[in-house]
């Protein structure tokens, strides 16, 4: 017996079936492709490259979110209640992580435009204890500082596992290095949930930066910021993501910041050979965890020697002089090698999904090849705008008594101080010369 269907069916079957395919034409344009986004996540697996170049994200005044899976789709606008209004209102953890090697010239920029950004903000520090460690003494007098740990380093295990999801290829220590920085990162991750289950109270957002940064303007505000999702720096994605900062709420920086503990979800899903930036890629990724590309004006304060110019696979370092947002690309204080149209040409033959710094505005290239300037800190006065402070000079010139003195001092400002003696951190730095020497 034929069984007979309502036209009224018919039309709502062919209304929904409209309907969808209208959904899928506005999240992916026509020229769009699906292979085309999935290059996004190329991830370094056993049967892909760690260094096959990925495509570069579009650079325009609107965000872009990447969507697990899928690729880039623009994000659809945020409603205002799902925003902080202000930073007033949000708990704030900056987690400064790292050596202090060149703190004398990065210290203030962060106690300024980091430390100092946000209203009800907690300072939280994770570092190994070197000749350079003294130093954070310039941090003395800011506001909100938790805790702090400065520890003896030693050989963290490599275990098989470790080995076949990480490459130490390009890490200057190999996989150990690998391991040392996540385990700086996640033992930041540590203070805080300490410090959180201590007083009883939860992180909005979570910001982790490296103390050698070099910042010339403030975080973003925080209602700027989608809290659903990691922003993380635009460019220097070297195969995968941009590790040298991130913002997030506290479940996106959880997820962020547990670079050790990561590590056998990617060797369960297949992951191989990945260098730092693969890996934090993989971990979002097979995490679910959202990402959005956003501007920030800093970069990374470096004393490594590099080709010039850059080729395919290099690496761009700019001088202090560029005036747009670095997003964290290498840079040190330099006379330019390259400005206008021919610094823009040379960072356009870089991988794009690689050492390709995204678009900077005025950028400027320093040739890298040798050691700093013998003049490196009339560059950096005349182009940071501000004098070599008396106290960032003290801090390489002074006793070891009154090392011992400051250091005790900036102690005692600390919630949680958990660091060898004084004399101990300031003996490590007694016979180390000026930077840049």
């Amino acid at each position: 017996m034929a069984i007979l269907v309502p036209r009224a069916y018919w039309i709502a079957t062919v209304v929904f079936l409209a309907s969808v395919i209208a959904l899928v034409g506005y999240q992916f344009s026509s020229e769009t492709s699906f292979s085309r986004l999935r290059l996004w996540y190329a991830l370094a697996t056993a049967e892909e490259s760690p260094f096959a170049p990925a495509l570069a994200p579009s650079f325009s005044n609107q965000s872009e979110i990447f969507v697990n899976e899928y690729g880039p789709a623009v994000a659809a606008p945020v409603p205002q209640e799902r925003l902080f209004e202000n930073s007033t209102g949000s708990r704030v953890a900056v987690c400064l992580v790292g050596g202090a090697r060149a703190f004398e010239l990065t210290g203030k920029t962060l106690k300024k435009y980091v430390v100092n950004a946000y209203n009800n903000t907690d300072i939280f520090l994770h570092s190994p204890l070197d000749k350079d460690s003294h130093k954070f003494t310039l941090l003395s007098g800011a506001v909100g500082l938790a805790s702090a740990r400065i520890f003896v380093p030693e050989r963290l295990p490599e275990s098989t596992l470790q080995r076949e999801v990480l490459t130490a290829a390009n890490s200057p220590n190999g996989i150990q290095g690998l391991l040392q920085y996540f385990n700086l990162v996640e033992g930041c991750l540590g203070l805080i949930s300490e410090y959180e289950k201590k007083h009883n109270i939860k992180y909005d957002w979570i910001v982790r930066t490296r103390v050698d940064g070099y910042w010339t303007g403030p975080l973003p505000p925080l209602s700027s910021l989608n809290p659903s999702v990691y922003h993380i720096p635009e460019g220097s994605h070297y195969g995968g993501l941009n590790d040298r900062l991130g913002v997030g709420n506290a479940e996106t920086s959880r997820v962020a910041l547990s670079r050790l503990s990561l590590l056998p979800l990617l060797h369960q899903r297949g992951a191989r050979n990945l260098n730092s930036e693969t890996a934090f890629k993989a971990q979002l990724r097979y995490s679910n965890v959202r990402y959005s590309l956003t501007s920030f004006p800093f970069c990374i304060l470096t004393y490594r020697k590099y080709a010039w110019p850059p080729a395919y696979f290099g690496v761009p370092v700019a001088s202090l002089s560029t005036k747009g947002d670095m997003n964290g690309v290498k840079c040190k204080p330099c006379t330019p090698k390259a400005t206008g149209s021919e610094a823009q040409a040379i960072v356009s033959k870089l991988g794009k999904g690689w050492g390709f710094p995204g678009h900077i505005e005025g950028l400027e290239l320093c040739d890298a090849r040798q050691d700093w300037e013998p003049q490196w800190r009339t560059i950096y006065e005349k182009e940071s705008g501000q004098e070599f402070s008396s106290d960032a000079k003290n801090v390489t010139t002074r006793s070891i008594a009154e090392c011992v003195r400051d250091m005790e001092e900036f102690q005692k400002q600390w919630e949680v101080w958990d660091a060898p003696p004084a004399q101990v951190i300031c003996s490590k730095g007694s016979n180390e010369q000026q930077v840049g020497n």
